[in-house]
């Protein structure tokens, strides 16, 4: 009687802890960080703490870049352009493959065979993509939770010549697509035989299939983003000689009134990895932008604020749609970074 006694309070006492013990939490998983953040401002502290770890969510890339966030789907899009391969990220599956190949698809042996690499979505929820090895600013015609590739080539040239491999995009608000177009995807760049444009350029697409140059004057054009009310555009140039920002002043109809440098790091070239690449611009106009030493942020004036140090020549960034994380492709690397937007 005393031994069935003791094993009914003993199965009474494990029931009664496992129903309080708390449940671990399985959606939080540890994961390994990386850097630092550097405070040169204390208006950086409004952005992101001191204190916040930089995740590193995936790795094992060649060169990872052009990160686009799905808000319907809540997950990442990024591409490895060496690879030929869009990948996609979530916190439920990880990292996947989402489309290979991504951006080389016409078997162009004058050229590089390079994949995509900037991504966005137009106002149709169409994914548009540049890609380096098809010389094309694209859109894929498959639906975006069933990709294919399949692609509507919207910009192949300028005037009779080829572009050399175009790299990053923003699309405003009325389906027009800005565009740059350095010759990072083909073999010996500037120098390449196949390289038919003989300066770098900025370009509008616009919805009937008109390409206009913007701007001819920037050695690597890189990044391109808008601000909100869309009457400015910022474009990165990505040469360590002249690792600088560029802005514009557009007029009503999105023309270029005027232009200025609005931050130049160059100084910081030596001494840090990475150039002026991709940008993005948050919900309250503070510039995120990938430069010497990780994602320099800035004012809207270009006052820098701080950088976020990632130890690695970091390619590009992406914002989710409340701003609560920034996505950062840094060599290797996906990153992300929490916020207090």
């Amino acid at each position: 009687m005393k031994n069935v006694l003791a094993i009914f309070l003993a199965l009474t006492a494990i029931s009664y802890f496992t129903r309080c013990k708390p449940a671990p939490n399985v959606l939080a998983p540890s994961r390994p960080t990386i850097g630092r953040i550097e405070v040169l401002d204390d208006a950086l502290l409004a952005i992101i703490d001191s204190s916040t770890k930089i995740e590193i969510l995936a790795d094992s890339f060649v060169w990872s870049e052009g990160p686009l966030w799905l808000e319907s789907e809540n997950k990442l899009l990024f591409t490895d352009v060496p690879q030929n391969v869009i990948y996609s990220w979530d916190e439920k599956f990880g990292k996947r493959v989402y489309l290979s190949p991504s951006g080389y698809t016409i078997q162009d042996t004058t050229g590089g065979t390079e994949g995509a690499n900037g991504l966005m979505l137009d106002n149709q929820g169409n994914l548009i993509l540049c890609q380096h090895g098809n010389r094309a600013l694209a859109k894929m015609k498959a639906a975006l939770s069933a990709p294919k590739s399949d692609f509507e080539f919207l910009a192949t040239q300028y005037k009779g010549k080829r572009f050399s491999s175009p790299n990053d995009l923003h699309i405003t608000k009325d389906g027009d697509i800005y565009f740059t177009d350095p010759p990072y995807g083909l073999p010996d760049l500037d120098t390449s035989s196949v390289k038919e444009m003989k300066y770098n350029g900025v370009y509008r697409w616009t919805r009937d299939g008109t390409v206009s140059l913007l701007d001819s004057t920037m050695t690597k054009p890189n990044g391109v983003v808008f601000s909100a009310d869309e009457r400015s555009m910022i474009v990165a140039n990505s040469d360590p000689k002249a690792a600088y920002w560029k802005k514009y002043i557009l007029d009503d109809h999105k023309n270029i009134v005027s232009s200025s440098i609005f931050a130049d790091a160059t100084d910081l070239v030596s001494s840090l990895k990475g150039l002026p690449d991709g940008l993005k611009i948050g919900k309250k106009g503070h510039i995120f932008a990938t430069g010497p030493g990780g994602i320099l942020i800035f004012n809207p004036s270009g006052k820098k604020l701080g950088t976020i140090m990632t130890e690695n020549a970091t390619a590009n960034c992406a914002l989710d749609a409340k701003n609560e994380y920034l996505y950062m492709t840094a060599d290797n690397y996906l990153m992300r970074v929490k916020l207090k937007y």
